[in-house]
């Protein structure tokens, strides 16, 4: 069921609809917020457009980081995996 409620970004708020938990939802928004806030206090003039854009390609390099890292894992998962049944086979013959 779609459900609407709030949320405040960088001084503004904003109105959210959706099937999402408002907790959850509230979370994304503060660390929106605090991307925002960070990025903006090292820059010299800090429009919202600017800051939101950088804030925008911080998070989808943190998220482009944790995919290759969940991608590397799985990776090595798999290759101990493909490993220890190779031993195993081995052993058997």
């Amino acid at each position: 069921m779609s459900q609407r409620f709030e949320v405040e970004i960088y001084g503004q708020r904003y109105a959210i609809r959706g099937e999402a938990d408002q907790a959850y939802v509230n979370e994304l928004a503060r660390e929106v917020d605090e991307q925002m806030r960070t990025l903006a206090g090292g820059m010299k003039v800090a429009t919202p457009a600017k800051v939101a854009i950088l804030a925008a390609l911080n998070l989808a390099h943190q998220l482009h980081q944790a995919r290759k890292f969940q991608h590397e894992k799985v990776e090595q998962l798999a290759d101990s995996l493909i490993s220890s049944i190779e031993e195993t086979l081995g052993g058997a013959r």
